[in-house]
């Protein structure tokens, strides 16, 4: 009976093309065996597997590229990527490996982007992209790292009113500057318009009562960015023919006006039947840009994204050993992990994201039916199953079985949100954080990037 049960589950199990295989009954991650990873530094674990940062770059130029020469686009892209998702020093210098550009949120990017010009990683010719709303110190940074020879630095105007704290510069040298356009979300959003950008219908008498008067003002791109990310839906469609439009009346009368940034938005895989046709995608934005400018007799502009999830999310991972297995009455059993979702995973509590869950071991064990619960006496310690529209089901183990489990596709935005380094809750440590690359030979190394977080560390901040 067992073994019609693992021909059973063999037959109709099916892993998607790359990133996950099983060998021995225990877990691969992208070729990596993360059983000899847990018995080398324990859990909980995050891991982050550089090359995949790569090789979503490779993907994305690759995709936008192809759809660009079938359509015989005239325009270049640009692939910039979304500090925000993850500003850790390792994965901006993966991602700088491939030639891309950078977009940035709020003042203290600046900095991080001054020291990976000292070391080398950028030069003062790279896109700079700012975006957000700017409070005083961000366009100080912004019109230093102008003054300072950076060539490309793009700010994107929030509101009307930001345009005036670039003065100093504009009052003696050219500045480019980018527009960003406040989106019509969809009508089930909590909010119809977003908080984010101009009005469409005012940005053109903006430009010609405003920036137009002043010969050292250059708008050189449109940024517009829609909260559900790139989906085809017909929602996405038409706010992008709305866009691509105020693109070609703008440019009637701003020449230099020249690229359109379409924001990011690429989804991540969240669970094993992802079927997202990226290329697809990139080819009907494609198309559709080009057809519109064509009807409208307008050059083709170029184009640029600004990708964070996309590019880091699917690198990370965390694994956690179950540390005992609780029935609490008759139907429900809870598996409590040896660390915390609130703190470690903010996003599965947040806002009820769904990750990639797997066992890490035991492939060969009947599966059983579990709750999973984190270490806090908070009752939201919890992975949320009603939010992901299933159960979970872990394998059955005997008494003083192991097991371990993991979370795949978290390397975005977790450790920001969480407050990696400060104070968790319940005082719960951040766990381990180990890199994983490989070398010229394709065999992979680790490193320990950081150590689990410290009493001590937890009393200095707490002013003990």
């Amino acid at each position: 009976m067992k073994n019609r049960y693992i021909d059973l589950i063999t037959q109709t199990f099916d892993f998607p093309q790359d990133g996950f295989d099983v060998s021995d009954n225990n877990l691969n991650f992208n070729g990596i065996p993360l059983m000899d990873i847990i018995a080398q530094y324990g859990t909980p674990l995050k891991i982050s597997y550089l090359p995949k940062i790569s090789s979503q770059i490779q993907r994305a130029k690759r995709y936008f590229n192809v759809a660009m020469a079938k359509a015989d686009y005239k325009g270049n892209y640009t692939y910039c990527y979304c500090t925000k998702s993850s500003h850790f020093s390792f994965v901006l210098e993966e991602a700088l490996k491939n030639d891309i550009h950078l977009e940035t949120s709020s003042a203290f990017d600046i900095p991080i982007i001054r020291k990976l010009e000292e070391n080398g990683s950028i030069n003062k010719d790279v896109f700079v992209l700012c975006n957000g709303y700017k409070k005083s110190i961000y366009t100080q940074y912004i019109m230093e790292m102008i003054e300072d020879g950076f060539k490309n630095v793009i700010p994107i105007l929030d509101n009307m009113n930001e345009l005036h704290a670039y003065e100093p510069v504009y009052s003696k040298k050219k500045l480019k500057l980018g527009i960003r356009i406040a989106a019509e979300e969809e009508p089930n959003f909590d909010f119809y318009t977003s908080r984010l950008g101009i009005r469409n219908t005012e940005i053109i008498d903006y430009y010609k009562n405003v920036i137009q008067k002043n010969p050292n003002i250059e708008v050189k791109l449109l940024h517009f960015f829609i909260n559900t990310g790139i989906r085809d839906t017909a929602y996405y469609w038409a706010e992008l023919d709305r866009c691509i439009n105020l693109y070609c009346d703008l440019k009637k009368i701003c020449p230099e006006l020249d690229s359109l940034d379409i924001g990011g938005g690429f989804p991540i895989r969240t669970s094993l039947s992802s079927n997202f046709d990226y290329e697809y995608m990139a080819d009907e934005i494609v198309r559709q840009i080009k057809s519109i400018c064509d009807q409208r007799g307008i050059q083709e502009p170029n184009i640029f994204t600004e990708f964070g999830s996309f590019t880091v999310g699917e690198s990370g991972a965390i694994l956690y050993g179950i540390s005992e297995e609780k029935r609490q009455n008759d139907k429900e059993l809870w598996n409590m992990i040896d660390s915390s979702f609130i703190t470690t995973l903010p996003d599965t509590w947040g806002i009820k994201q769904r990750f990639i869950l797997l066992s890490v071991n035991h492939w060969d064990k009947e599966y059983q039916r579990v709750n999973l619960g984190g270490l806090t006496c908070d009752s939201d310690d919890y992975y949320n199953m009603e939010s992901i529209k299933s159960r979970v089901f872990l394998p059955k183990v005997n008494p003083g079985e192991p097991l371990y489990i993991g979370f795949f596709h978290t390397g975005a935005y977790q450790e920001s949100l969480g407050g990696y380094g400060g104070i968790q809750h319940c005082l719960i440590p951040a766990p381990k954080h180990v890199l994983i690359d490989r070398d010229e030979n394709g065999e992979y190394t680790t490193r320990l990037f950081a150590k689990e977080q410290s009493a001590k560390s937890m009393m200095k901040i707490l002013g003990y």
